[in-house]
């Protein structure tokens, strides 16, 4: 299936054929589903491509496919790698909004993201959120 071919590039490190057989499939309107946009999210994150990465989540949503925790935290990690801070926080932000779980991963790379960016203060708020949230910090 699509979904195995995609997931397959994704592990094997091919991100561009990941996005190019995505977009591909968007283009010609067929039916995509939660587990390609994940793994075209996720191999995008591989290697940093945070513009990507929030394209393919901006296409999830006009196909009316909910955002999950899976491709939320793999555009939050993407957005890390790539040093956008403000990003990471404002998806972290549309999460809540959405009431899509948060969970290790998506902190994790939240917090790395604002370190990155030389903002511990927000790093640090980003603890105490998780704390509450009764996320379980590593």
């Amino acid at each position: 299936t699509f979904s195995e071919t995609i997931s397959a590039f994704e592990e094997s490190g091919e991100w561009e054929k990941s996005v190019n057989l995505f977009s591909e499939l968007a283009l010609k309107r067929a039916e995509l589903d939660a587990i390609m946009f994940n793994a075209t999210i996720s191999s995008c994150e591989t290697v940093g491509k945070w513009k990507e990465a929030l394209h393919v989540l901006s296409v999830m949503e006009q196909n009316k496919v909910s955002f999950n925790t899976i491709a939320c935290s793999a555009a939050i990690s993407a957005c890390e790698k790539g040093r956008q801070w403000e990003e990471a926080l404002q998806l972290l932000k549309v999460m809540a909004q959405r009431r899509v779980d948060s969970n290790t991963i998506t902190f994790n790379a939240a917090i790395s993201a604002c370190e990155k960016g030389g903002n511990w203060e927000t790093a640090l708020q980003l603890l105490s959120v998780m704390a509450q949230s009764k996320v379980e910090s590593n």
